[in-house]
């Protein structure tokens, strides 16, 4: 299991940056945040931002990342507008239990993303989630949920990567140095230090 890597200190008033992985984050350091590194995935998402919600209360969460575009020629940096989850399945879940489970957040305006515990890397399922959403990643819901439990705002800010099909590794992989820097570029003019 992954450790938890918080770089600063969580301060009540001041915000805290999450990245998944470390490549996305390394030029965010530089802006005197605190900046949480919580490993790819949903329940690492969601175990560590609600580790660190549990202590001292951040003014906000700020999730930044990378997520391949599930539509041609979306490009650039993106705040979310709306989040879903793609791998659970709310529908059946309220069948059986009559509660509604896992339904989507709304963040305000901008593109929808959705979130599960898969990379996605080829046409068909690209296809099919383009169906519901604008972008995929794999840790946005996780991370939004966890905030919204805390009771502490939560902004998703994501870079295309990649177009999520077969060459979505090889673009993720040779794109996300300068993905990174253009998340710093985006935190820089949109949120005070």
């Amino acid at each position: 299991m992954q450790e938890i890597e918080l770089h600063g200190e969580v301060q009540a008033g001041r915000p805290l940056l999450v990245v998944a992985l470390h490549e996305e984050g390394v030029h965010l350091r530089r802006h005197g945040l605190p900046l949480l590194v919580c490993g790819p995935g949903k329940v690492n998402a969601a175990l560590a931002v609600s580790r660190m919600l549990a202590g001292t209360r951040p003014s906000e969460v700020i999730n930044l990342g990378t997520a391949g575009s599930l539509r041609d020629g979306l490009r650039g940096t993106h705040q979310v507008g709306r989040v879903s989850q793609h791998d659970f399945d709310e529908k059946a879940i309220f069948e059986l239990t009559g509660i509604e489970y896992g339904e989507p957040l709304g963040l305000g305006e901008g593109p929808v993303l959705t979130t599960g515990d898969t990379f996605v890397a080829d046409s068909a399922t690209r296809a099919r989630l383009a169906e519901q959403a604008d972008l995929v990643d794999m840790e946005g819901y996780a991370i939004a949920s966890a905030a919204a439990a805390f009771g502490v705002p939560v902004r998703l800010v994501k870079h295309v990567s990649d177009d999520g099909d077969e060459q979505a590794a090889r673009s993720w992989s040779e794109s996300v140095e300068a993905c990174a820097v253009l998340l710093s570029d985006w935190l820089a003019e949109n949120v005070e230090a």
